[in-house]
């Protein structure tokens, strides 16, 4: 699955803050929002507040009186290796789960540090503030539902693509095909619970394609590459929680498929276990960075930045292959 770049869109407005703040979702993806309240000489961050495509959460209520509000979003894990950018100009710091923190430019354990983008919401017609989230698609509310759910099948296997938010017979067999195989009724897809029902069923084992299951207590970061006969392309980092599983975006049908994987704590180092990093890969070298990565020239990874890290390959001749992570 290729994932389109998603910029975060926000409406401004010089209108005074008086009331509520809410952000909407215009996007097709499940996101995490995190705020930062710039007071004067404090700044304090406070999230993760989850929202759904196409609807809106009251992220403060009450009359703002902060100097700069600003925003980061991140999509959820299921969605692969990090598909929305950020491109703030103010870093401060967050947390992997819910938090809050007072002072937010100076990062302690457990905190990371993430660029956030400085908003002024509007005004709308009730007295509250709303700024939206969007991609370059600019889907309306409707779009960006049925386009979250498109982007939801085809990770669970099933052809949806393309993802462009438009109704027609190859979605709607495709859902129809979900619902079956999960015994689900139709009237379903209307519930505002319907995208955790999507996300339950992608972070399960799937008999087809590869698919990573944490079972570890640590977050996991894992990397793919597979190789079409002439290249061999590696990407990550995708995030598996614990008691999660996880569909890499491998498309197409690759001569072989390669998997590197390693827990981490909450400052993204390695977890050890008597000495030894916590791990699951094998011999063959493939280049990778820190950061999203994805890589198409495998040769003389050190010389252009870049750390080699050895890939096992996964065999797929079964048609569906799932790697357990577990503490041996």
């Amino acid at each position: 699955m290729s994932l389109p770049a998603a910029i975060v869109s926000l409406l401004f407005s010089s209108a005074p803050a008086h009331a509520d703040l809410k952000l909407c979702n215009r996007m097709s993806y499940v996101i995490e929002a995190a705020i930062g309240i710039d007071d004067k000489a404090a700044t304090a961050t406070r999230g993760w507040f989850r929202i759904d495509p196409a609807t809106c959460r009251v992220v403060m209520q009450g009359a703002l009186t902060a100097d700069r509000m600003l925003l980061n979003a991140r999509a959820l894990g299921v969605y692969g290796a990090s598909p929305i950018p950020q491109s703030g100009t103010d870093t401060l710091c967050v947390a992997q789960d819910n938090f809050v923190i007072a002072a937010a430019r100076q990062c302690r354990s457990g905190q990371t540090p993430a660029q956030f983008t400085q908003i002024k919401p509007t005004q709308t017609d009730d007295g509250n503030l709303v700024a939206y989230l969007a991609e370059d698609s600019e889907y309306d509310d409707e779009q960006a539902r049925l386009a979250g759910i498109q982007r939801l099948l085809v990770i669970a296997g099933y052809d949806a693509a393309p993802i462009d938010g438009v109704d027609g017979p190859k979605t709607q067999a495709a859902l129809s095909a979900f619902l079956k195989s999960r015994g689900l009724a139709s009237d379903v897809v209307q519930s505002p619970t319907f995208f955790a029902t999507m996300i339950d069923a992608v972070q399960k084992p799937s008999p087809t394609g590869l698919t990573w299951c944490n079972d570890t207590p640590h977050r996991v970061m894992a990397a793919v590459a597979t190789e079409d006969g002439k290249v061999v392309t590696s990407r990550g980092w995708y995030r598996i929680d614990p008691g999660k599983c996880l569909h890499p975006d491998v498309s197409g049908t690759p001569k072989q498929i390669y998997s590197f994987a390693e827990a981490v704590d909450g400052d993204n180092r390695t977890i050890r276990i008597k000495g030894k990093p916590l791990s699951w890969g094998g011999t063959q070298e493939l280049c990778t960075r820190d950061s999203k990565f994805e890589v198409n020239d495998q040769g003389d990874c050190a010389n252009r930045g870049l750390t080699a890290i050895g890939f096992a390959p996964v065999d797929m001749t079964s048609g569906g292959k799932t790697l357990r992570f577990a503490i041996p």
